[in-house]
């Protein structure tokens, strides 16, 4: 089969695979839809995880399935399905613990493209597949389904990590498809104020739209003194970072209110330590809570996000900006997330 890969960091290509063999809990899909993502970025461009050699790339598809494995109860051939990004080993101590994203080791949830070869192929391997598969309604379309396995649940994994009560004020750093989500869960869970931090005139619309109420723009000024302006130098209760380097933890830190909560979702691609400011974490007494955490993944997560999609509670769809189609296609798609021009929230690939 053909496969998109990271053949080394810093570059990519295309190489002929064997088709993935089907274990007795597998199933076995053909990509529908296939989203590329800026952790793809990170990883084959800034090698933020280390060297991978041939690796296929991709964390982020619906697909039919073809083929399933003598123990798979639930799925079927033929079988629309949402494909999680995460999908971990369901029988490890650490999903016990709770944390099912590091079943294995830390970050270990997260397979496709990291561990193991991804979705941009003819086919991909779903690993225990009544665990890490969710069926997908007819009347979602497709290039909205594919915002499920990761956009959406990424972004709704920072307003969950931030703890928003009613009536909070709430800042989200970066409004690329994840801050988005992340502006949409946090309006889901009750912010009064949403401020967002963001410049391109697509992604600012798009935040109006999901919830946000102030825009604040950081190449005005430094985005710290523009949202203690806008709070009378209050801050916020949380902050959300959806984006940007090292430096943007410490300006989280130093907008969020004694007792507040800063959730990170942002993939931090670079460096080797990251900035905690002593006088905005209080002298390290502020009661200022620092959460960072990979998303969710597995079956119940994904039913859960299609209900909100099913339901009209939110639509992921509005990120969708670029639809190709055609497998071929996944290069230029890719390489749109690492250019990203001004008019681009979201490519989407679909296959015919």
């Amino acid at each position: 089969m053909k496969a998109f890969v990271m053949v080394r960091i810093g570059e990519v290509g295309w190489m002929e695979k064997e088709k993935p063999a089907v274990g007795p809990y597998d199933a076995l899909c053909r990509p529908l839809a296939l989203a590329p993502c800026t952790s793809d970025i990170h990883t084959v461009f800034e090698g933020a995880i280390g060297e991978r050699h041939n690796m296929t790339l991709g964390h982020e598809a619906v697909g039919e399935v073809v083929e399933v494995g003598s123990q798979v109860k639930d799925f079927k051939v033929g079988d629309r399905v949402v494909v999680p990004a995460i999908t971990p080993n369901w029988n490890t101590t650490e999903v016990q613990g709770g944390y099912h994203q590091h079943s294995g080791g830390m970050l270990a949830g997260w397979q496709y493209s990291n561990i193991k070869d991804g979705s941009m192929a003819e086919f991909f391997l779903v690993n225990e597949a009544d665990m890490n598969m969710a069926l997908l309604p007819d009347d979602i379309p497709l290039e909205t389904a594919v915002m499920i396995p990761d956009m959406v649940t990424t972004g709704f994994h920072g307003a969950e990590n931030g703890n928003i009560q009613l009536g909070d004020t709430v800042a989200v750093l970066g409004i690329g498809p994840v801050g988005l989500m992340a502006v949409a869960g946090a309006k889901l869970r009750g912010a009064g104020r949403l401020i967002v931090v963001g410049s391109r005139p697509v992604c600012v619309e798009a935040a109006k739209a999901y919830g946000a109420t102030d825009v604040v723009n950081y190449r005005n000024g430094d985005i710290v003194e523009q949202i203690l302006k806008l709070t009378d130098g209050a801050g916020v209760d949380v902050t959300i970072i959806a984006g940007g380097n090292a430096d943007i933890l410490a300006s989280a830190v130093n907008m969020t209110k004694p007792g507040g909560t800063i959730s990170n979702i942002n993939y931090f691609g670079e460096g080797e330590f990251l900035p905690v400011p002593r006088a905005g974490w209080g002298f390290g007494m502020a009661h200022k809570k620092i959460n960072g955490g990979l998303t969710p993944g597995g079956r119940v997560r994904m039913e859960k996000m299609i209900e909100l999609v099913k339901y009209k509670r939110i639509d992921p769809g509005k990120l969708v900006t670029h639809v190709f189609h055609g497998l071929e296609n996944v290069e230029k798609a890719l390489l749109l997330m690492k250019d990203k021009p001004k008019d681009l929230i979201k490519p989407v690939v679909l296959l015919d």
